[in-house]
């Protein structure tokens, strides 16, 4: 069973959380990207409470932005580094009364979330025991090859778009018509996305989109245009791209969005990295390959599990 709560973060960021399974058991935290919201894990929450399947205590916060977390209004409250905050403090609280305060056995990450992932297991790698990444890039890749590839920087070019004043009157007009393009443009949608499912969507996007869209706006890491050199004028420290936490990397290839070549390198940014590609799986790999996915986080999360704590 998933509860909800709101959690007040000693910064003043309130977090609207979903979570399954007993307090003070290892944590994993998982985070959700755009445009969802954090009910689209709650099938994982409940998979990986079970003691079956390990006992885990599950957290899935929606993040700044979303849902009923707080939305501020400035874009730069969007940089990177300030979400990464929220994760950190939301740890702090979420393992309290845990064998490992401050630290989470796994966090289990997809697009924008994944975003915030990476960039914590590379500043704060003390603060996780695993990482799992689904479909979204490494900043140093995407880095890479929004400067150097065509191919991506035209599969990104919707990330310009997002991040104009406009865009959440545009993807709210006709039933959230261009919204729903991101999904049934990129994936046979008739085999995962039921009315529940889109209602839970569209309960989430009627509390407002533009808090999602600011992460658009307030990041530099977008495809250059003519009046915008954006990544192109980027340089990313050192300190942001190397990640010593064991990794593993769930990529759909059939992802239109982030493509394959931004895999490409990964080994030398993460050094103990799992890779499995599914062939037949787009962005939207948790839900088209639910069972298939659930299945290698839990073969990978495992391993940080104590044999003390297991069920």
């Amino acid at each position: 069973m998933v509860e909800t709560f709101e959690l007040a973060l000693p910064h003043g960021i309130t977090l609207s959380v979903r979570a399954a399974g007993q307090p003070g058991r290892p944590v994993l935290l998982f985070l959700h990207g755009f445009p969802q919201g954090a009910f689209v894990w709650d099938e994982a929450l409940t998979h990986f409470a079970a003691p079956e399947h390990g006992g885990w205590r599950c957290i899935a916060p929606n993040l700044r932005g979303y849902e009923r977390s707080s939305a501020p209004a400035d874009v730069q409250a969007y940089r990177v580094r300030h979400l990464v905050h929220d994760v950190t403090a939301l740890i702090d609280a979420v393992t309290a009364d845990s064998a490992t305060p401050g630290r989470v056995a796994g966090l289990v990450a997809h697009d924008w979330g994944g975003a915030v992932a990476w960039n914590l297991a590379a500043l704060q790698p003390q603060r996780l025991a695993r990482l799992v990444i689904l479909n979204s890039p490494h900043p140093a890749t995407f880095w890479r090859d929004l400067r150097q590839s065509p191919a991506q920087q035209a599969a990104s070019a919707y990330m310009n778009m997002l991040a104009r004043p406009d865009a959440a009157a545009r993807l709210t007009a006709h039933g959230y018509a261009k919204l729903w393009g991101f999904f049934r443009g990129m994936s046979d949608t008739s085999s995962w996305l039921t009315p529940a499912l889109q209602a839970q969507h569209e309960a989430v996007w009627a509390m407002g989109l533009q808090g999602g869209l600011n992460y658009y706006a307030a990041s530099p890491l977008r495809p250059p245009t003519e009046h915008d050199p954006a990544a192109a004028a980027v340089t990313l420290p050192d300190e942001l791209l190397h990640v010593r936490v064991p990794t593993l990397v769930l990529w759909g290839l059939r992802d239109q969005a982030l493509l394959p070549g931004l895999l490409d390198g990964l080994e030398a940014w993460v050094p103990d990295l799992r890779l499995e590609c599914l062939p037949e799986a787009s962005h939207w790999l948790l839900h088209e390959q639910p069972a298939r996915v659930l299945a290698s986080i839990e073969r990978f999360v495992g391993r940080a599990l104590p044999s003390a704590d297991a069920p």
